[in-house]
C-alpha cells in the first residue's frame, strides 16, 4: 500500500470540494411554456432532488413558490403542495401566469424551494431567478422557451442561495 501525502494546493482543492457539496442547496426541475397569442405562461414544478437537510430529523417538509416580478415588485404568487419529510420532492403541478407578450421580456419568475415548519418561520432553501437580467442556465432555459412558443421546455436548475439578490 502506498501513502501519499497531498500538495498544498491539493488540499485546497479537496477542501474546497467538500465546502460546495456540505453548502449544495439541491436541483429543482420545471418546464416553462409561453404562448404569446393568449399571453399565458405555464410553468409545470415536476421534481426536486438532493435538497439540503433543514429539519433536525435529517429530512425536509419542501414546497414550492412561484413569484412572478416585474421591476422589484411581486406581481403574482402560487405555491405547490407540501411534501412530508423528503430531500426528493414529486410534484408534478402546473401553474398559469397571465403576461401579455409585450411584457414578457420585463418579467422574472423566481422559483423557492421552502421548508415547511407548522412552528415558527418556513425557511428558504434555495431559489432559481429566471426572466430579464438571468443568467447562465436560467437565461439560457428563458431564451428556449421564448423561441419556442406553445411548446413545453423542461430543465433542471442548481438553487441558489435564497439570500443572494435578484
Amino acid at each position: 500500500m502506498e501513502i501519499r501525502f497531498l500538495k498544498k494546493d491539493e488540499n485546497v482543492q479537496i477542501a474546497s470540494l467538500f465546502f460546495f457539496l456540505e453548502n449544495k442547496l439541491g436541483d429543482i426541475c420545471f418546464s416553462l411554456r409561453y404562448v404569446p397569442t393568449a399571453g399565458k405562461l405555464t410553468v409545470v414544478v415536476l421534481e426536486a432532488k438532493n435538497l439540503k437537510k433543514m429539519d433536525v430529523g435529517g429530512l425536509s417538509d419542501p414546497y414550492v413558490k412561484i413569484a412572478l416580478m416585474q421591476n422589484g415588485k411581486r406581481l403574482k404568487k402560487k405555491k405547490t403542495s407540501i411534501k412530508k419529510c423528503t430531500l426528493n420532492p414529486y410534484y408534478n403541478e402546473s401553474f398559469t401566469f397571465e403576461i401579455p407578450f409585450e411584457q414578457i421580456q420585463k418579467v422574472q419568475l423566481v422559483v423557492t424551494v421552502v421548508d415547511y415548519d407548522r412552528i415558527g418561520t418556513s425557511e428558504p432553501i434555495g431559489k432559481v431567478v429566471l426572466g430579464c437580467n438571468a443568467s447562465g442556465t436560467e437565461l439560457r432555459h428563458w431564451m428556449d422557451m421564448l423561441a419556442s412558443p406553445r411548446r413545453p421546455i423542461a430543465q433542471w436548475h442548481s438553487l441558489k442561495d435564497p439570500d443572494d439578490g435578484g
